[in-house]
C-alpha cells in the first residue's frame, strides 16, 4: 500500500511546477496556447504553499499574459477562426461590459503585478490569487468561445 507523505507531495508539486517554469512561451504561440499556459499557471498557483514557487509562477503568468495581450492585437489565424466557427454560438461567459479581451487581460495583469509585489497581507493575497484564478479561467473560456457564424 502506498502512503502519501509531505515528501511525496513536494515531489509531485515539483513535477508540476518545473515544466510550467521551464517550457518557453513561444513567440509563435497562438491565443489558445497562451490561454492554456495562463490557466495552468493559475491552477497551480492556488494550490501552492511555497513562496518561491508562487513568485516564479506569478512571473511566468505575467510574461504569458503580456504575450497574450500583444497577441490580442493580431488578426486571428485561419485555423483559429475555423475553431471559433466550429462550435455553436451561445451567450458569452463574460458580461457585456467586459467583451473587450484586452481589458480582461489588463485586469489580470494588474492583479498579477499586485501579487508579485509581495506586500499584501497573506489573507488578501490568497483571496486575490483565487480571484486571479477565476478571471484567467473566464478569460480563457471567453477567448475560446465560438463567436463567428458560418456562412
Amino acid at each position: 500500500m502506498t502512503t502519501i507523505s509531505s515528501e511525496n507531495y513536494a515531489l509531485s508539486e515539483e513535477t508540476v511546477i518545473s515544466p510550467l517554469l521551464t517550457l518557453p512561451v513561444l513567440e509563435s504561440a497562438d491565443l489558445f496556447e497562451l490561454a492554456n499556459v495562463c490557466t495552468a499557471c493559475v491552477s497551480v498557483l492556488v494550490e501552492s504553499d511555497s513562496d518561491d514557487a508562487r513568485a516564479a509562477l506569478y512571473t511566468r503568468l505575467f510574461a504569458a499574459l503580456e504575450t497574450l495581450r500583444e497577441r490580442c492585437k493580431d488578426d486571428l489565424s485561419p485555423y483559429l477562426v475555423e475553431q471559433l466557427i466550429a462550435g455553436e454560438k451561445s451567450g458569452s461567459c463574460v458580461p457585456d461590459c467586459w467583451l473587450e479581451t484586452g481589458l480582461q487581460v489588463d485586469y489580470a495583469l494588474a492583479l498579477t503585478k499586485a501579487l508579485m509585489a509581495g506586500t499584501l497581507m497573506p489573507e488578501v493575497a490568497k483571496a486575490l490569487t483565487r480571484l486571479l484564478h477565476d478571471m484567467v479561467w473566464m478569460l480563457a473560456e471567453y477567448i475560446k468561445e465560438p463567436y463567428f457564424t458560418a456562412h
